[in-house]
């Protein structure tokens, strides 16, 4: 079994950085691809950003353009995402999911491993 959390969410005013970091525990993370996904208010879970088990290969939703930078610490059993440039249309829990098969896939059901999320507020 592999426990994922999430933190370093919170309140921030547009144009305003975050860091959000997720930690494992119960496994090494080192052999899963790792991807972030987040849920604004009445929508459904979107892909974010996703990082191969290497680090080496990194993917990012249409929306990004540019302002998130998705990495990975194996050493630390740890996945970063450092948000940049943030806009009110950000807000929401943000999650991070695990799954050693899913590199490349942006369906939240390929996935099989959730964190509780982290709360990003974006005020205008």
């Amino acid at each position: 079994q592999v426990q994922l959390v999430e933190s370093g969410g919170g309140l921030v005013q547009a144009g305003g950085s975050l860091r959000l970091s997720c930690t494992a525990s119960g496994r090494t993370l080192s052999t899963f691809a790792l991807a972030w996904f987040r849920q604004a208010p009445g929508k459904e879970r979107e892909f974010v950003a996703a990082i191969s088990w290497s680090g080496g290969s990194t993917d990012y939703g249409d929306f990004v353009k540019g302002r998130f930078t998705i990495s990975r610490d194996n050493a630390k059993n740890t996945m970063y995402l450092q948000m940049n440039s943030l806009k009110p249309e950000d807000t929401g829990p943000y999650y991070c999911a695990a799954d050693r098969s899913a590199w490349g896939a942006r369906q939240p059901g390929r996935y099989g491993y959730w964190g509780q999320g982290t709360q990003v507020t974006v005020s205008s």
